[in-house]
């Protein structure tokens, strides 16, 4: 049986190797902590159905890799999407310096509109802290940004994540500043009936491209997912 949603958000997950990226996303999709990570090899996919705001929304999530030779694969994946978890390491000055390149790629071959959230990661190791929650809200607020402190290993805060960029991406939906229609919108409908909302235009083959990857392996999938797959 097919699931049912009403709306289609593509997410991405970027930001500096090392981060726990892919520990986020697993511990999202899977509700536990990744033991055995290595570095993502190029993109990995995961999907997941959530309760936002009283709609139900499909998250495509693309998990990409934060290693420096594979940016020109990664970059690929930017296309269309709607929202981003862009992580670094409290534990890591180097991760943290790293954010002003990752978030122009992202406003730059995403979407100058992307909603972004970003996520300080392993929050459980405090005691080796090299960024203060402080700084990075500043970051954040300075750059217009969603700002938590997450641990993929305890789960704290990691849900929330994604649930607070799909808040802010279906707000800005009923607020009419997101057109779900407008091709690389990251967004699609899931049930018919709330095309209803603004004047329908179709889907053409283009909408589909922004959604399917060239070639994703992951362990959370076995084949990478074409539109409103996965």
């Amino acid at each position: 049986m097919s699931e049912t949603y009403d709306f289609l958000f593509k997410f991405l997950v970027i930001g500096s190797a090392g981060t726990g990226k892919s520990c986020l996303l697993h511990q999202f999709i899977e509700n536990k902590f990744k033991q055995d990570s290595n570095h993502t090899i190029g993109v990995e996919f995961g999907s997941k159905v959530v309760n936002v705001g009283g709609k139900t929304v499909k998250l495509q999530i693309w998990d990409t890799a934060g290693q420096e030779r594979f940016r020109s694969v990664t970059r690929s994946y930017y296309r269309g999407a709607a929202g981003a978890l862009l992580v670094y390491d409290i534990t890591s000055r180097e991760t943290y310096n790293a954010l002003t390149n990752w978030l122009t790629d992202a406003r730059t071959l995403a979407s100058p509109n992307i909603v972004i959230i970003l996520c300080g990661n392993k929050k459980d190791l405090d005691a080796d802290r090299e960024v203060t929650f402080l700084e990075a809200s500043r970051f954040a607020q300075e750059n217009e940004l969603m700002f938590l402190e997450t641990s993929a290993l305890t789960g704290e805060n990691v849900e929330e994540a994604f649930l607070k960029c799909a808040r802010n991406i279906l707000n800005k939906i009923e607020s009419g500043e997101l057109d779900p229609e407008r091709m690389g919108s990251g967004i699609q409908y899931g049930d018919a009936s709330l095309r209803q909302l603004r004047q329908p235009r179709g889907v053409t083959a283009q909408n589909q491209q922004q959604w399917t990857g060239k070639s994703a392996a992951s362990p959370l999938v076995s084949n990478p997912p074409r539109l409103g797959e996965g």
